[in-house]
């Protein structure tokens, strides 16, 4: 049985990244879920697991060095997944003190405990440390990102992000901790909060309120569903070439208009045909907004076998229904 210990394991990647590991693995694997719970995690989504034996909650501080040091001491941890980030962009806008706090010296703490721990035997322990395609900055009309490219984050959440990556780098090379880095573009699926674009136009739509849409709506993402990811996520950990980075990505470059354009046309079709375009309404452009991104995967394909499975049509319909059905917007 190998032990996970996941930061953030209560937010929209870190439940589905658990619900993964249990339909996978169910009893076969240990899962320490660590999360501070702030307004994006919420523990209800995984409450079910908590009268397992396999699975353990803390609420805790990605900063609380007693804490992460008493855990590591007491619990025998083969994985550590660390996804614990401050993550939304307009939030970085207005304030990014947590940002800076959580991201980068939130993860050289948990770098500097785990090295204080398992420093005489790492044995094969391993460590994922998740991060963005944001890093990378902004791309023209053409081109992909590759792993070796320089850094030019653009705001501060992905300034934030890039200087979690070299701590992780530097504790790799300084102290041998045993770290494997991936760079996802967008997630969409179940579980992610209503502050971000696909949870709040499907929010908006049924509550026959306006979308608000930056710029022209015409910034390039590759949308990515949330269970590839969690896939990819695995297979990095596990076999993932320890000190490199991989990119994870859907290949469909779709605008944001176009993700708000599948969303209303989904709702009007199968929910109520009096949605429309008219919702759209368009805003002031965001600071720092990054016109494209996309990254090529041939890395990850090549070496470790992964490829994307879930279409954007398919993806969008499951998280339109779950949302529908299981989320309470506020």
């Amino acid at each position: 049985m190998k032990t996970y210990f996941i930061t953030g394991g209560a937010g929209f990647i870190g439940t589905n990244f658990i619900k993964y590991l249990i339909e996978s693995y169910g009893e076969k694997v240990r899962i320490i879920n660590y999360d501070k719970l702030t307004y994006a995690g919420n523990r209800e989504w995984l409450k079910e697991l908590e009268k397992k034996d396999n699975y353990r909650f803390v609420q805790g501080d990605i900063l609380d060095e007693e804490l992460l040091t008493t855990i590591f001491k007491e619990e025998q941890i083969d994985y550590v997944v660390h996804l614990a980030a401050e993550s939304h962009v307009d939030r970085s806008l207005e304030s990014d003190v947590e940002f800076f706090q959580t991201n980068v010296l939130g993860t050289r703490m948990l770098y500097q405990v785990i090295h204080n721990i398992w420093r005489d035997d790492i044995g094969d322990k391993r460590i994922l440390h998740v991060s963005t395609d944001e890093v990378y900055g902004e791309l023209e009309e053409f081109g992909q990102f590759i792993e070796h490219m320089p850094l030019h984050p653009n705001n501060p959440y992905s300034a934030s992000k890039a200087g979690g990556e070299m701590i992780a780098m530097a504790y790799h090379k300084t102290y041998g901790l045993p770290i494997v880095r991936t760079r996802c573009s967008n997630n969409f699926g179940p579980y992610q909060h209503e502050e971000k674009l696909i949870p709040k136009c499907i929010k908006n739509c049924l509550n026959h309120q306006k979308i608000p849409v930056y710029g022209d709506g015409k910034n390039i993402r590759e949308w990515l569903f949330v269970k590839d990811h969690c896939i990819a996520m695995n297979e990095v950990l596990v076999s993932g070439k320890l000190g490199e980075v991989y990119n994870i990505s859907s290949h469909q470059e779709i605008s944001v208009l176009s993700i708000v354009t599948t969303i209303i046309g989904y709702l009007k079709e199968h929910v109520d045909p009096s949605i429309s375009m008219n919702l759209v309404e368009f805003t002031k452009d965001r600071l720092g907004h990054d016109r494209r991104y996309a990254v090529d995967t041939d890395k990850i394909e090549r070496n470790l076998g992964w490829t994307p499975k879930t279409g954007l049509e398919d993806g969008m319909a499951v998280t339109i229904d779950w949302y529908r059905k299981e989320y309470k917007f506020h």
